[in-house]
């Protein structure tokens, strides 16, 4: 069978994910490649010349590798940037035309159903409810799952691109800033709170981007190939350290890739946030999320 492929179009990263299905369910992973295209560099409303240039540049790199690698279908799909920006549809309609890859723009509901399909794949569920996270820059989705149902989904618009530009204008970040964005959160995710009273979880399982970092910096070896464990109690002597420090500080901080430092604190404040009003214990970090959901999908069709 010739292989499939997954491109997501994130905020700040594009993904590419080539895969051979195998006979008899799931697949053999042939390629991962991810390119910080930064879509929000100049803001989340407008694409700038810049980030619209490298977004082609990095479709047209990801064609070439399609046609190398023989795929034989591709779904590509666009997330906030690309529904938020007045010149998404533009961006879309340039990319098919340069490379022959056409861009599905999804909800942020359907991004939720997407990362629950492939966190799903990765982590075991249990009869318990878990609280599912998924920290993009132009949103944020939270389900809430176990592992017989999906009981409660929504996605924000406060991806952490959106919230860097808006309350990190400080080096380090102020106190007032960090007070600000709190007392944001707290009225924008007041739905989570309500559905956490209804449903109280105990893990927080989290996927791509922040999640990567806390792994980097806090997780045990691996017993599981596809899913790490931390304990939150690790999270906060990091999280303080990183409220107080600088950008270059960060830059030069073991763990941290030069693309996260700037948006890290922000990240980190939206994460303690969310464990605050949570009685979650433990975080687990997932090796798969929206990719591998629309590949399940695709597989799931083909099979059918």
């Amino acid at each position: 069978m010739a292989p499939l492929a997954v491109i997501d179009l994130g905020t700040n990263t594009f993904h590419l994910l080539i895969v051979d299905p195998v006979a008899g369910g799931g697949f053999r992973e042939r390629l991962r490649l991810r390119k910080f295209v930064k879509l929000a560099e100049e803001g989340i409303g407008y694409i700038g010349p810049a980030p619209f240039r490298r977004a082609l540049d990095t479709l047209k790199e990801f064609r070439q590798l399609l046609d190398e690698y023989g795929v034989r279908e591709v779904r590509a799909f666009g997330t906030a940037a690309l529904r938020t920006a007045s010149n998404g549809e533009a961006l879309v309609a340039q990319a098919r035309e340069a490379t022959g890859i056409p861009i599905l723009l999804i909800s942020g509901d359907e991004e939720a159903r997407l990362v629950h399909q492939g966190v799903a794949l990765a982590v075991p569920l249990h009869a318990r409810p878990d609280l599912i996270m998924d920290i993009g820059g132009g949103s944020v989705e939270f389900i809430i799952a176990n592992r017989n149902q999906v009981l409660w989904t929504q996605s924000f618009p406060l991806g952490v691109a959106v919230l860097t530009q808006r309350f990190h204008q400080s080096d380090p970040i102020a106190p007032q800033e960090v007070q600000y964005l709190q007392a944001f959160l707290r009225e924008e995710l007041a739905p989570l709170y309500e559905a956490l009273k209804r449903f109280p979880c105990h893990r927080l399982i989290g996927s791509s981007g922040t999640f990567d970092v806390l792994e980097n910096i806090l997780a045990d070896p691996r017993i599981h190939a596809l899913y790490a464990t931390i304990p939150v109690r690790r999270f906060y002597p990091l999280y303080k350290k990183v409220l107080k420090s600088t950008l270059q500080q960060r830059v030069r901080s073991v763990g941290l890739p030069p693309v996260r430092v700037g948006m890290v604190v922000v990240c980190f404040i939206l994460l303690e946030f969310v464990l605050d009003i949570s009685a979650v214990h433990t975080i687990l970090i997932s090796s798969y999320a929206m990719k591998e959901g629309m590949l399940d999908r695709m597989l799931t069709a083909e099979a059918s």
